[in-house]
C-alpha cells in the first residue's frame, strides 16, 4: 500500500473526512500494522502485580544476611578499594584526596552510590553493600518490564525475572560493595529506553501513514522530541560515570537508534529512508545519545570540580600545561582531562607480569560459559563453625549459574540466526547489548581481566533465554497439546535454574559448609 498526497487534489467535505478517518482507525492498513507490531497485552494490572511480587522476592534474596561475609569486620576482595574511598567521599563532600589509597582509577558515581548506603547504615557491611543490593533489585524489575515489552508476554517476563534472581553473577555483584552492578543497572536502563523509543517512533510514523502525510516529503516527517532517547543518553552518561566501559554501550545504543530509525522509515514507505536518517535523525541522535551522555558524565564530577583539594584538581595550573588551541576551556576541565588521561594510562598498562599471573585472572573467551569464576573470600579451619563438623569452609565465589551460562553459546547462535536471517529486531537488541559487554575486551588481550567484567552481559543473557523459552512454549494458537508440552518444558527448565541456584547458594553467600560440600560445588577443574 502506498500513500499519495497531492496539494492540488480537491478536499473532501468535513463529514466525509471524519468517516474515512474513523474507518482507517477501525481497520489499520498493512503498513500501520507493520509499524506497530503486536499490541501490548491487556493484562497491565496483573503484569505489575507479577512484577512487584517477583521484585519483592528479589529484594529478600539480595538483602538476606547482607552483612556477611567480612574480613574481620572489614571489606573483602575489591571492596577494599571502593568502600573506604566512598567513606572518604562521604566525609569530604563527594570527592577523594587521600593519596594513601593510590588507586583512584574510576569515575565517582559508583562510589557516591556506595557512600549513600554508608550514610544510611554507617561504615558496616550493610552500609557499603546496601546500594548495590538495591541496584540488583532494580535490575530484576527492569529485566521483567523490558522482557514483557519485547515478548508481549507477562508469563515470559515473569520467567525472565525468576532467571535474573537465580543468576549467580547478578546475585553476588548485588551483594558486594563494588562498582559493576551500578554499571549493569544504567546500561540496562538505557536499553529499556531504547526499546520504548523504538515503539514511540513507530507510533508516530503510523499516525503519519494513517493521516496520509507520510509522503509529503521524500524523507518523511520529523519525529519531534524523543524523550525516551534522551533518557537513554542520561542512562548511558550515568553508566560512564560509574566505569568507562559504559562508552562501549554509548556506541552500541547510538548505532541501534539509527538502525531502528532507518527500518521504521522504510517500513512506513518513506521514499529515501537512508537519506532521511542522515538528514533528519543523525544529528538529533548524536545530541541525545552522545552529547547528553557526555554532559551527564561531566556532571558526575561536580564534587571534584568544586573542590580545592581533590586529587589532581589543579593539575593544569600547577604544571603550567600549554593549552594551545583549547585555551578557552576552563582550567578545571583541563585538569580533569589530564587526570582522566592518567587513569586511562593505568588501565591500558595493567598487564599480567610474565610468569606471575593473578591466580583468578580470566580472559574474555572464558566468560560466556563462566569457565573461570572469581574467588572473593575464603576462610577455613577450626575458627570457622556452623557446618556441623570441627572444620568448616566459608567461601564466596562469583559463579554464573551453569543452568543459564552454559547455554550462552547455543543462545548466541540462535539469536544470530533470528536477527540476521529472520530479521527479528528483538534478538538484535539482545545481541548488541551482550556483545557490547564482551567483544571490546579482545582489543587488549594482554590486559589483566576478571570474570566480574562480564557482569553487563548477564541481563542480556537472561532476556535472551526468556525469549528463547517463548519459542519452546509455542504460540497460543498452536494447539492445546503443543502448548501444554511447551509449558512443561519451560517449567522444568526454570525449576532446574532455581535448583542450581539453591545448590550454589552457600558459595554465593559465604555460608559455612564442610570441605566435602565445598569440593562438590567446584564442578570444573578451572573453578579451583
Amino acid at each position: 500500500m502506498s500513500v499519495q498526497h497531492s496539494s492540488s487534489a480537491p478536499l473532501p467535505e468535513a463529514t466525509d473526512t471524519r468517516s474515512r478517518h474513523a474507518h482507517r482507525r477501525a481497520e489499520p492498513s498493512d503498513r500501520e500494522l507493520a509499524l506497530l507490531g503486536r499490541p501490548m497485552p491487556l493484562d497491565g494490572a496483573r503484569s505489575w502485580i507479577v512484577t512487584l511480587v517477583i521484585t519483592g522476592i528479589a529484594a529478600v534474596v539480595r538483602l538476606w544476611n547482607l552483612g556477611s561475609p567480612t574480613d574481620g569486620g572489614t571489606p573483602v576482595f575489591d571492596e577494599k578499594h571502593y568502600v573506604p574511598q566512598a567513606w572518604q567521599m562521604l566525609r569530604n563532600g563527594g570527592y577523594e584526596d587521600n593519596y594513601g589509597f593510590t588507586l583512584i582509577v574510576h569515575p565517582p558515581l559508583g562510589k557516591h552510590l556506595i557512600a549513600l548506603g554508608e550514610w544510611l547504615f554507617g561504615y558496616t557491611a550493610w552500609g557499603w553493600r546496601f546500594s548495590a543490593a538495591i541496584a540488583g533489585v532494580l535490575i530484576v524489575l527492569l529485566i521483567i518490564r523490558i522482557t514483557r515489552r519485547l515478548t508481549r508476554s507477562t508469563f515470559l517476563a515473569a520467567a525472565a525475572g525468576v532467571l535474573a534472581i537465580t543468576d549467580g553473577v547478578l546475585h553476588l555483584q548485588s551483594r558486594m560493595g563494588m562498582l559493576d552492578i551500578f554499571l549493569v543497572l544504567f546500561v540496562l536502563a538505557a536499553f529499556g529506553c531504547l526499546v520504548r523509543d523504538r515503539e514511540q517512533v513507530r507510533q508516530r510514523l503510523a499516525e503519519a501513514v494513517r493521516d496520509g502525510w507520510i509522503g509529503t516529503s521524500a524523507y518523511g516527517p520529523r519525529l519531534g522530541v524523543r524523550w525516551w532517547r534522551i533518557g537513554a543518553g542520561v542512562s548511558l552518561g550515568l553508566a560512564c560515570a560509574v566505569k568507562w566501559s559504559g562508552l562501549y554501550f554509548v556506541v552500541a545504543v547510538g548505532l541501534l537508534v539509527l538502525i531502528f530509525d532507518y527500518t521504521a522509515r522504510r517500513t512506513a514507505g518513506v521514499e529515501r529512508p537512508l537519506r532521511a536518517v542522515l538528514r533528519l535523525d543523525l544529528v538529533p541522535a548524536a545530541l541525545a545519545v552522545g552529547v547528553v551522555s557526555v554532559l551527564v558524565y561531566l556532571g558526575s564530577w561536580w564534587a571534584w570540580l568544586r573542590s580545592e583539594t581533590a586529587t589532581d584538581r589543579h593539575y593544569a595550573e600547577i604544571n603550567q600545561v600549554d593549552q594551545g588551541a583549547f585555551g578557552f576551556v576552563p582550567d578545571a576541565l583541563h585538569s580533569l582531562w589530564y587526570y582522566t588521561f592518567e587513569i586511562l594510562q593505568f588501565h591500558s598498562t595493567l598487564e599480567t607480569p610474565d610468569g606471575d599471573p593473578h591466580p583468578w585472572e580470566s580472559k574474555p573467551w572464558t566468560w560466556p560459559m563462566g569457565l573461570r569464576p572469581m574467588l572473593y573470600y575464603y576462610d577455613s579451619g577450626s575458627g570457622v563453625t556452623g557446618c556441623g563438623q570441627d572444620e568448616c569452609v566459608e567461601a564466596t565465589m562469583l559463579i554464573g549459574t551453569p543452568a543459564l551460562w552454559w547455554l550462552a553459546i547455543p543462545l548466541l547462535a540462535w539469536a544470530l540466526w533470528r536477527a540476521l536471517l529472520r530479521f527479528d529486531w528483538r534478538y538484535g537488541v539482545v545481541l548488541v547489548g551482550y556483545l557490547a559487554g564482551f567483544l571490546p575486551w579482545f582489543a587488549n588481550i594482554d590486559r589483566q581481566m576478571y570474570f566480574f567484567y562480564a557482569a553487563p552481559m548477564a541481563p542480556f543473557l537472561v532476556i535472551g533465554l526468556a525469549m528463547a523459552l517463548g519459542h519452546v512454549l509455542g504460540r497460543a494458537s498452536s494447539g492445546h497439546e503443543r502448548r501444554a508440552t511447551g509449558l512443561l518444558a519451560v517449567s522444568l527448565y526454570i525449576g532446574l535454574a532455581v535448583a542450581n541456584f539453591v545448590w550454589l547458594w552457600p558459595v554465593l553467600n559465604g555460608e559455612p559448609i564442610t570441605s566435602q560440600q565445598w569440593d562438590a560445588r567446584l564442578w570444573l577443574p578451572s573453578w579451583k
